[in-house]
């Protein structure tokens, strides 16, 4: 007996790609369960075949689950470059939750989901710019699958550990040692390739960094895979910000492209910059592998990886002496406030930008057309009185009208020009300020565990060696924390200071040259 199975979500195949379009609550048969790359080959009731996202199919109709990428929980909102908020969607071939498919990965483990759940939502997903959408979590417990802060304060150091994290006194306090040499990649030359004979295409991304210039090539399931290394390995110690969104259609459009190479170069840049993560070595691996074999090896040992969440704080050397618990508690507080009312700023920034926007491609272009045309009506009115010598007038009107219509153009096209940036900046810091609770949240526990030390000596279930060790690793957590502390403000001053100029500088070159228009359509008039 055939296998039958019910569809969960709505699905529209990518013309060209061999997809079946089908429809929720609608029953399919199964054909084949192992095409792989989280697809299954199906046929629908008037016989059409094609292959659906594994994700989207509940086997027997009602039966078991599978786990593919279409289970979801609520994501935060974000911006879409286009002046319209978006929910992330579901993965398609390049983006996938399970296992990866191609030649590299044969053997390689599933992502790491944080607590390893996933809900159904199928009824509350909206439709996107391309169709249904399901929303993912991206609230990832950053030391879920690591050991708590309580048992890093008590753990034995790493057996001589080369991946060490000094941490130095500067001007404003505790600072991270930076590179000599800042890293840097560029990414570009999107090409679309294919697997399984031709079945199936993704997008592949070549990446060149500063410091080998020989480029590398990643899809998007591979930046996926690093993003949840770096989130599992240093999670717990330091922001690490959202990948751009997963999506299931249009992938292969030219929109779709651009926006989604220029945000992964914003993400890998963010990553470049940072001197913890630029300098690891899964990182490293990610842009500088030498062939798939390398990339294979060095893919399974950082899978393997012990050394992460609250463990990392273990490689933490501070050069100077332990610092003032009473101190480090009033800065937490201050710096918790601080992100709490930045993120409130963010907010309101990205939606009165989104309000913005929608203005300037909507509504007012369509005013300045309608004083063009009223502007050109009038004209034609006036040519209509035959009275000799009204030729110079009539011309102007023409001429103002005209501009007017010239000026709704240029509006309708200024956010991509300068909005664009300022939104896509905040849109970054907003995920960036959404990392530090858990952060702040892992640092307290262990200063909340310390304050107990006293009473657990007093009980017999640490020694007094035990509570020393825990006041000198809380002191590590502590000078980590404020060294990231110190590396956000860096990098938030430059950062809105850089994209403050740009976009003020867009917008006076903006309203140039619509006061130059004016003045050009002004002179007509000069001659009456």
């Amino acid at each position: 007996m055939a296998l039958k199975a019910q569809v969960l979500y709505d699905f529209s195949a990518e013309p060209g790609n061999n997809e079946l379009s089908v429809r929720q609550g609608e029953t399919v048969t199964v054909i084949d369960q192992d095409v792989g790359g989280g697809w299954i080959a199906a046929q629908n009731s008037r016989g059409q075949r094609g292959l659906v996202p594994e994700g989207y199919l509940q086997m027997g109709g009602g039966g078991d689950s599978w786990s593919g990428g279409g289970a979801s929980v609520s994501h935060a909102d974000g911006w879409d470059g286009g002046g319209a908020s978006r929910s992330q969607q579901v993965p398609d071939d390049d983006d996938d939750d399970g296992e990866w498919d191609d030649d590299w990965d044969d053997q390689s483990v599933s992502s790491y989901h944080g607590n390893g759940q996933v809900e159904e939502d199928g009824g509350a997903s909206g439709r996107g710019a391309h169709g249904h959408s399901v929303k993912i979590s991206l609230n990832k417990f950053p030391f879920s699958k690591g050991p708590s802060p309580e048992v890093f304060l008590l753990s034995k150091p790493p057996a001589n550990s080369r991946d060490r994290l000094p941490v130095y006194m500067g001007e404003v306090g505790p600072v991270w040692l930076y590179p000599t040499s800042p890293l840097d990649c560029v990414i570009a030359d999107p090409k679309k390739e294919s697997k399984l004979y031709g079945l199936k295409s993704f997008i592949e991304y070549q990446i060149t960094p500063n410091t080998t210039n020989r480029p590398v090539n990643h899809r998007y399931k591979h930046f996926d895979w690093l993003y949840e290394r770096l989130l599992e390995k240093f999670g717990s110690v330091l922001p690490i910000p959202s990948l751009p969104d997963k999506q299931v259609t249009g992938r292969f459009e030219e929109d779709f492209i651009r926006m989604r190479m220029e945000r992964l170069q914003a993400w890998m840049t963010r990553m470049c910059r940072h001197p913890v993560v630029s300098q690891s070595e899964v990182f490293q691996l990610f842009l500088t592998y030498k062939d798939e074999r390398d990339w294979k090896l060095g893919k399974r040992k950082a899978e393997k990886d012990e050394m992460v969440g609250p463990m990392m704080f273990s490689l933490v050397e501070p050069e100077a002496a332990e610092l003032d618990a009473v101190q480090v508690e009033q800065r937490c507080e201050q710096y918790s406030r601080f992100t709490k009312t930045m993120e409130d700023g963010v907010r309101e920034l990205l939606n009165v930008g989104h309000t913005h926007w929608k203005r300037c491609t909507g509504p007012l272009p369509k005013e300045y057309e309608r004083i063009g045309r009223a502007f050109r009506n009038l004209s034609t009115v006036f040519i209509s009185s035959k009275y000799p010598g009204e030729e110079t007038l009539t011309d102007a009107l023409t001429a103002a009208g005209k501009t007017y219509e010239e000026i709704a153009q240029i509006v309708a096209e200024q956010p991509q020009k300068d909005l664009h940036f300022l939104l896509e900046t905040n849109s970054e810091y907003k995920g960036l300020l959404g990392c530090f609770p858990e952060i702040m949240t892992v640092h307290k526990a262990a200063v909340d565990k310390v304050k107990e030390a006293d009473r657990l000596v007093s009980t017999g279930k640490i020694t007094s060696s035990d509570r020393k060790s825990m006041s000198q690793r809380i002191s590590c957590m502590s000078y980590s924390l404020q060294a990231e502390m110190n590396h956000f403000h860096s990098n938030r001053i430059y950062d809105y200071n850089r994209v403050m100029q740009f976009y003020l500088q867009q917008q006076v070159t903006f309203y140039q040259q619509i006061a130059d228009k004016l003045r050009e359509a002004l002179s007509h008039f000069a001659t009456l």
